[in-house]
């Protein structure tokens, strides 16, 4: 068996990577792209809509350069030799967005419930049509901690059909919050 394994690694030493399939798979597209390009290719001015040899090569270049840090040191060897390299701005924008606090389901109840009551309170009925979106203030924080008040279209008929296609799953509580409003199904 090892008699095999170094055949195998003799021909292509990345022939069982520790990473997913996909990854070398798109590695492999951009390999080609790059010496299609004579070494040359303007990675950092690709598009993202790019196709080639069936994979989103536009968009899987631009993930290696968000995501570089995050890989493993061959990773980061196999893109470095083709030119792909991290770029600091998409590095501290994924950064960015990865620390925000994820909503949970409940916060977002809350925040239905909320635009919920202010629309019975303007229209008094709870007859929310699917497109409407009700204007709501949101306290948003930004990067240095500093708090700012937002006004957000939150998507009031599609959240109330959303909730009513889920009410299984909804809790004796949040129920009653609904029924308060005057949500009939509730």
């Amino acid at each position: 068996m090892q008699l095999h394994r170094r055949a195998l690694e003799e021909i292509d030493p990345w022939w069982c990577p520790t990473w997913p399939i996909t990854w070398q798979r798109a590695y492999t597209a951009a390999r080609s792209w790059w010496l299609e390009a004579n070494g040359e290719p303007d990675w950092a001015g690709m598009p993202e809509s790019t196709l080639f040899e069936g994979e989103q090569l536009g968009r899987w270049v631009l993930a290696q350069r968000a995501g570089h840090p995050g890989l493993e040191a061959e990773q980061q060897d196999l893109l470095a030799a083709i030119g792909i390299e991290a770029d600091p701005e998409l590095v501290a924008a994924k950064a960015a967005t990865e620390a925000k606090p994820k909503v949970s389901q409940a916060d977002r109840f809350q925040v239905g419930i909320a635009a919920l009551g202010l629309f019975v309170e303007r229209e008094q009925h709870a007859g929310v049509r699917r497109p409407h979106k009700e204007p709501l203030e949101t306290v948003k924080v930004g990067p240095g901690g500093e708090e700012s008040v937002e006004l957000v279209e939150f998507p009031l008929g599609v959240w109330l059909n959303n909730t009513k296609a889920r009410r299984g799953k909804l809790t004796p509580g949040q129920l009653a919050q609904l029924a308060e409003h005057g949500v009939e199904w509730a």
